[in-house]
């Protein structure tokens, strides 16, 4: 995690904005069946996913993501409508986040449940929701905060 170099509110406000009114979550390619996160940012990013499966609530993390990149964060049909997302900025500082609080860690990790993070020795942070409208494919567009999607 990156300490004391969070965004303010407003910052975050924006850049989830950003990412919403610029197109920020399209759908995929209907040829793969897969939830992709693209860092459309000049900076290099972290990212941690919250979902819910057969067995309740999982979070997983981190996938980094090089400036101007994409990845596939998870592959097949999705699941789920809904996913969540937690990034840090590696370069600049700053965090994309939201109001979904689930548990992440410093290091690689897959978490299950939601629920008492920091009695469990893990950390707590917000995460902001993707709905997919039950699209079976889905892509991520991650944008720098105020400015548009190329």
């Amino acid at each position: 995690m990156i300490a004391g170099s969070s965004w303010s509110a407003e910052r975050r406000r924006a850049a989830f904005l950003g990412l919403a009114l610029a197109g920020g979550v399209l759908a995929a390619s209907p040829a793969r069946a897969d939830l992709r996160m693209c860092n459309m940012t000049g900076s290099r990013i972290g990212v941690a996913l919250g979902y819910r499966d057969p067995g309740g609530w999982v979070t997983e993390g981190w996938w980094n993501l090089s400036a101007k990149a994409c990845e596939t964060l998870l592959k097949g049909a999705l699941a789920a409508r809904y996913y969540y997302v937690f990034a840090v900025d590696y370069d600049r500082g700053g965090e994309w986040s939201g109001r979904s609080l689930m548990c992440t860690r410093d290091r690689e990790f897959t978490i299950r449940g939601v629920e008492d993070c920091l009695a469990r020795g893990y950390d707590r942070n917000g995460f902001f929701e993707v709905d997919t409208g039950e699209q079976k494919s889905w892509t991520i567009q991650l944008t720098d905060p105020g400015r548009p999607t190329p």
